[in-house]
């Protein structure tokens, strides 16, 4: 039998086009995007990213190479023909019906994709930037896909809104067998979405309700690493001179952004994204306060209140 290799992933450009647009919950709208180039789009599922390729008002959209130079290409056109980009997760995709779902955070006039999202119409154009179906069969692709818990005895997951979609699909993809904790802040108690999860993973849903963002999650999640922190075989022990460099990590100014390697096992895997400033708080807890090894934790900054995605 062949082995099955990874490979870097090439990444191009796909047009797609709007096949649908559904209203989820008042902050959060799906939307299908479908197009014959997604034939050749690759899936690795979990908390995949893509690139969105926004239009531009009065100019649409600046062209691009559908290859893998079209970075290079996009960095070299002028400010005014620069189409914004913004990052994504797959909500899920539909190989063999070309389509694929993006659920986005709808808050009005703050940004380019937010006032894409609630303007866009079915057979509106778009862009995005994706992986590539390989080559061989026997090859898998990589991906940007973090969540990579090996066989960690519980899972912790923690994130806002615009961490929800990726929460979602991660969850739809667990192990039956998968115990742990989830905890998902969002705008409000109608901002609760459907998800499918194993029967040892318990989900909260966490509405602000007009509190400070990312308060009501960490309260929680301080009280679940309290828990963990006293379990037998959690992994964690008294932070003793960890080298955590986060205090050093201008999150206005840096992307906050650490992947631990995957390891084959692990007494829990906490995976936390969202606003950075939170991510950082909760990050740090988790490993100078609670004591878990800092290969224990993932975490991603997804957007910083006040500053625009680079």
């Amino acid at each position: 039998m062949p082995y099955l290799v990874l490979v870097a992933t090439r990444y191009r450009v796909f047009p797609v086009h709007v096949a649908s647009v559904t209203s989820l919950t008042p902050h959060f709208v799906r939307v299908t995007l479908t197009g014959d180039a997604l034939a050749d789009f690759s899936s690795v599922g979990l908390d995949q990213r893509i690139k969105i390729v926004l239009p531009l008002p009065g100019i649409g959209f600046s062209e691009l190479p559908e290859d893998d130079d079209w970075y290079g290409a996009w960095r070299a056109l002028p400010d005014e023909a620069r189409n914004p980009l913004r990052t994504y997760t797959v909500r899920s995709f539909r190989p063999d019906a070309r389509e694929l779902d993006i659920d986005f955070v709808a808050h009005g006039d703050a940004g380019p994709a937010s006032r894409w999202v609630s303007a866009c119409r079915v057979g509106d154009e778009l862009r995005i930037v994706g992986p590539m179906v390989p080559s061989s069969p026997a090859e898998l692709p990589t991906g940007a896909a973090e969540f990579a818990p090996g066989h960690a005895n519980r899972i912790l997951l923690a994130g806002d809104e615009t961490a929800a979609p990726a929460i979602c699909a991660i969850l739809e993809a667990l192990d039956v067998t998968t115990v742990g904790h989830v905890f998902i802040e969002v705008p409000t108690d109608a901002d609760r979405l459907p998800v499918r999860a194993p029967a040892g993973v318990e989900v909260r849903w966490i509405a602000r309700n007009g509190a400070t963002h990312g308060v009501r999650m960490t309260d929680q999640v301080h009280v679940w690493a309290s828990t963990v922190a006293a379990a037998p075989g959690s992994g964690a022990a008294p932070a003793c001179g960890d080298a955590v460099e986060l205090a050093d990590v201008d999150v206005d100014e840096q992307v906050l952004w650490d992947v631990p390697a995957p390891v084959e096992s692990r007494p829990v895997y906490a995976w936390i994204a969202g606003e950075a400033g939170c991510v950082k708080e909760l990050r740090r807890h988790l490993v100078r306060g609670v004591g878990m090894d800092r290969k224990q934790v993932a975490f991603m900054g997804y957007w910083r209140h006040g500053k625009a995605e680079h």
